[in-house]
């Protein structure tokens, strides 16, 4: 069924680790590892035989106008460019 959320396993040089995101697509779980401060992100989608490969960072950039008092002046935005897909 399409819009169904999947699961993405954080991978790093020795496998799998404990951290899981949940997003319908790669990219939205590669940008909530970028936001934790991940660069080099693998992550293996639950269910199939893909790993996605992204490269992240984050840069801080001024707060919306309209944002709320309690969010400051500044804040961290994450970005993503997807690097591949690896079957395993």
């Amino acid at each position: 069924m399409a819009g169904e959320k999947k699961y993405f396993v954080m991978q790093d040089g020795s496998g799998d680790t404990d951290t899981v995101f949940c997003s319908r697509q790669a990219r939205g779980a590669a940008l909530k590892a970028a936001s934790r401060g991940h660069t080099a992100i693998r992550l293996r989608e639950r269910g199939t035989n893909r790993v996605h490969i992204f490269k992240g960072w984050r840069e801080q950039v001024a707060a919306p106008k309209n944002g709320p008092d309690w969010l400051g002046d500044k804040v961290w935005k994450a970005n993503v460019k997807k690097q591949g897909i690896e079957k395993v």
